[in-house]
């Protein structure tokens, strides 16, 4: 990532660090009826850079172009989608994340072993 952008998100993450701290998820009362969920994600590098590609998108950028330019998953060229995926596919932090989140929510930032993400659970069935 060039050094530009770095210092942009950084100082896009100080203005917005207020109302990122008090930013809290929604969890979907019926995640336990589905065995199915469609996401997307983008995968950054850092828990800052997470929070700046969420907060663009909840100004109004779209999903799939954000991850296009941001992400650095194969998906990120298909706007981050993932498809369908079941219980037992994805690392359990992902897994719980996405299958917790209400269709169309943006997750907070979760992290695994690849990295940071956001997720946009699409459908559930």
């Amino acid at each position: 990532m060039n050094k530009i952008l770095k210092l942009f998100l950084a100082g896009l993450m100080i203005m917005t660090g207020v109302l990122m701290s008090k930013a809290k998820s929604t969890i979907d009362p019926n995640a336990a009826n589905y065995s199915q969920v469609r996401a997307a994600h983008i995968l950054v590098d850092t828990k800052a850079q997470a929070n700046a590609v969420k907060y663009r998108i909840e100004g109004g950028e779209d999903f799939a172009k954000v991850a296009k330019q941001f992400s650095k998953c194969p998906s990120g060229q298909r706007g981050g989608d993932l498809g369908y995926f079941g219980r037992g596919q994805m690392v359990s932090e992902f897994e719980t994340a996405a299958f917790n989140l209400p269709v169309n929510e943006l997750s907070e930032p979760v992290q695994t072993d690849f990295g940071w993400h956001i997720i946009k659970v699409v459908d559930k069935k």
